[in-house]
């Protein structure tokens, strides 16, 4: 897996897995247990990852819907 951005908006992290999910591409979450136990404050950002062979297309889907990605 790869990270494909991080994030603390838990709801634009809803919206980016439904996006890519839309494109056919599965995703994992990291660190979202980290940030609960934290006291989800939002100090440690999720991390959306996508499979390897899958990064560039989901690079590109997320591009095309306007969304910024960096990892």
């Amino acid at each position: 897996m790869r990270e494909l951005l991080r994030t603390n908006d838990v709801v634009r992290l809803s919206w980016l897995q439904a996006l890519l999910a839309d494109a056919g591409i599965e995703t994992l979450i990291l660190d979202a247990h980290t940030s609960i136990i934290e006291g989800s404050i939002g100090a440690i950002p999720r991390r959306l990852c996508v499979a390897e062979d899958d990064l560039s297309r989901a690079r590109q889907v997320l591009e095309d819907a306007g969304e910024e990605h960096g990892a």
